[in-house]
């Protein structure tokens, strides 16, 4: 098997706040790191009731500094929200704190609805041609100091820090591989386009100085439980939240509830087929057999894992049974 991370959005649960959500996050990561996984990504949102992780740099610092070897980065920092050389600041901060330890992921959606995404920038009329020139130039800052530059990212310059592009659409595809960075696929919400994204990004990749080959990495749900059903049911709180946020609703994660799905209408339970369609959910049997198919589908060189399970126990022992039948250890990071 190929090595397994853990995304992770510090969800927020019904009758809890964030203050836990984040103790929590910092709590999957120590658990992560002694079963091996190789990295914990955090990603960036915005007014969402549920997700406690909108200050992502910060979130990670908190993160990394109650672990000790396991990889620590954004999947992804939203870069249209920020200027360039704030990220290079921040993440040059966090990589002179953890050195060798930090990730630097980089999507193009707002992480938000177009009033908070307002809120932040003050101006929202930015072309499609600005992310790859964004991220271009939050490339540079991190290179070493030359002599006559005029902005230098302090901390940041001379210190390498891996870049990713994040996507779900052909856009990331194309990018990446023009730059030679690798590539993570949002295929854990969003697979419609995932086959047709990797093939594009394989055949079109240019080696660059941070990668000499194409490296995929996908997300993926999985909700491993001692059997079927018990997944199935932790499984209901995932559903739950992806069918409030379709519908405009977004609030906390929800506990489960038994036959949730049964009950939907068939356009929603449609959706929930789609959009979940690159999932592992039930018996350590089941999860296995599912993670080995998707790997052996799509070729994957990683994959990050996300369990949306309300309760936190369940959570940790669904990475832990996750570990246990799939994990390869994870050797010294190259990318």
């Amino acid at each position: 098997m190929i090595p397994l991370s853990i995304l992770d959005l510090a969800p927020i649960v019904d009758g809890g706040d964030a203050a836990q959500a984040l103790r929590n996050a910092r709590s999957l990561a120590q658990h992560g790191e002694r079963l091996g996984y190789n990295r914990f990504w955090m990603a960036e949102h915005h007014s969402m009731p549920g997700i406690a992780s909108a200050a992502t740099s910060v979130a990670l610092g908190y993160v990394a500094e109650g672990t000790a070897t396991i990889r620590v980065g954004a999947g992804g920092i939203m870069l249209p929200n920020h200027s360039p050389l704030q990220i290079a600041e921040q993440f040059g901060t966090l990589e002179s704190l953890y050195p060798g330890r930090i990730d630097l992921g980089l999507g193009r959606a707002p992480g938000t609805d177009q009033a908070a995404a307002y809120a932040m920038r003050r101006n929202l009329a930015s072309d499609a041609n600005q992310f790859p020139r964004d991220v271009v130039e939050l490339i540079d800052y991190l290179k070493p100091a030359e002599e006559g530059r005029r902005v230098r990212a302090v901390p940041g310059e001379g210190l390498e820090i891996p870049i990713w592009i994040l996507g779900s659409s052909l856009f990331g595809a194309q990018l990446a591989a023009m730059l030679g960075l690798p590539y993570a696929f949002a295929s854990h919400f969003a697979p419609g386009a995932m086959m047709e994204a990797i093939a594009i990004y394989r055949e079109t990749f240019r080696p660059s100085a941070q990668l000499d080959r194409p490296c995929v990495m996908l997300g993926f749900n999985a909700i491993a439980a001692k059997t079927d059903a018990e997944g199935t049911l932790l499984a209901s709180s995932m559903q739950q939240a992806f069918v409030a946020l379709r519908t405009g609703q977004p609030g906390k994660l929800k506990p489960p509830v038994e036959g949730y799905a049964d009950g939907l209408p068939r356009d929603q339970r449609a959706m929930l087929d789609g959009v979940l369609s690159c999932s592992a959910i039930g018996s350590p049997a089941t999860v296995k057999a599912a993670i080995e198919a998707f790997v052996a589908r799509t070729g994957a060189d990683e994959l990050m894992i996300t369990s949306q399970i309300f309760d936190f126990h369940a959570r940790l022992r669904s990475y832990e049974i996750v570990a246990q039948c799939a994990l390869q250890p994870a050797g010294p990071a190259t990318h």
